[in-house]
């Protein structure tokens, strides 16, 4: 039996603290933070992390938009939910079920990498109706071949074996390791953004919850339906992203021909961590458009 992540103990200094707080819905204890003052702006982020992503971006859009920004089912600190509920569809229905105990309709959507793929799901199955989507590194489409053939195989065989997320979680405990994952992403962190990922993935529920996402989501019906996505978007690229290959945003540009396209240099897949105040400022002229 693995231990969730206990806000008391490994909350205390979690970013924004005072913004945060926890709500039942969907049959789930939710940890999100609401902040600032006018039209509501919904940041989701994508898998692996938490509301901590948001750290840098959160103040600054907060001078504009009420921010409500959430962790994710069975990611930081919101509780884990059966294999259905983790689902893309079944975690668009518990978002939207926890906007509604909040009496909350975004006027704005962000999305980070998966968590751009939970919006456009939403926003297509009339969930969501935003005034403006910016997808920030969307991983919106499936893998294309070997990695898209054997990812969600695999994740499936990983996560029926409950030894995986301890395993995991004590490679998590070697800095080395570590740094090679962030590395991965081609985007480089400062100290407090590497500690909150290290506290994140030293712990096995959290990467239980993380594996339980991957095993359930299937990319295959959105891409089906995005040319049908009716909301103004902007794909937000960063050139260095090593997660996702930048002219995956030109297979998503194919099918949603009205998109805006920016790239940004010098950063990687957490392009919004490095750069906030430049990923802030698209954010603000796409939702005035």
């Amino acid at each position: 039996m693995t231990a969730p992540l206990n806000w008391n103990r490994d909350g205390y200094d979690w970013p924004h603290r005072d913004a945060s707080r926890f709500i039942t819905a969907s049959g789930l204890r939710w940890h999100v933070q609401i902040m600032g003052e006018g039209p509501p702006l919904l940041l989701v982020h994508g898998t692996g992390a938490a509301t901590h992503s948001w750290r840098g971006l959160a103040p600054l859009l907060a001078k504009q938009f009420t921010l409500v920004a959430p962790d994710l089912p069975g990611h930081g600190f919101t509780t884990t939910p059966a294999n259905q509920g983790a689902s893309l569809s079944g975690m668009a229905r518990s978002l939207r079920g926890l906007l509604d105990v909040l009496a909350i309709e975004p006027y704005g959507v962000v999305g980070h990498s998966a968590g751009a793929a939970l919006l456009a799901r939403m926003c297509l199955d009339g969930l969501l109706q935003p005034r403006c989507f910016i997808s920030l590194n969307g991983a919106l489409l499936p893998l294309r071949g070997l990695p898209g053939q054997v990812f969600l195989p695999m994740a499936r065989l990983l996560v029926l074996n409950p030894l995986v997320p301890w395993l995991f979680a004590w490679r998590a405990g070697d800095k080395t390791a570590l740094q090679r994952l962030i590395d991965s992403t081609g985007s480089k962190l400062d100290a407090q953004g590497q500690t909150f990922y290290a506290r994140l993935v030293a712990n096995p529920t959290h990467v239980a919850g993380v594996l339980k996402m991957m095993a359930n989501w299937d990319l295959r019906p959105l891409q089906r339906d995005l040319s049908h996505l009716s909301v103004p978007t902007t794909l937000v690229v960063a050139r260095n992203d090593r997660t996702l290959p930048p002219d995956e945003a030109l297979r998503i540009r194919a099918l949603l021909p009205s998109a805006r396209l920016v790239v940004l240099r010098g950063v990687g897949h957490l392009a919004h961590e490095e750069q906030p105040s430049t990923v802030a400022q698209l954010i603000v002229d796409a939702c005035k458009k």
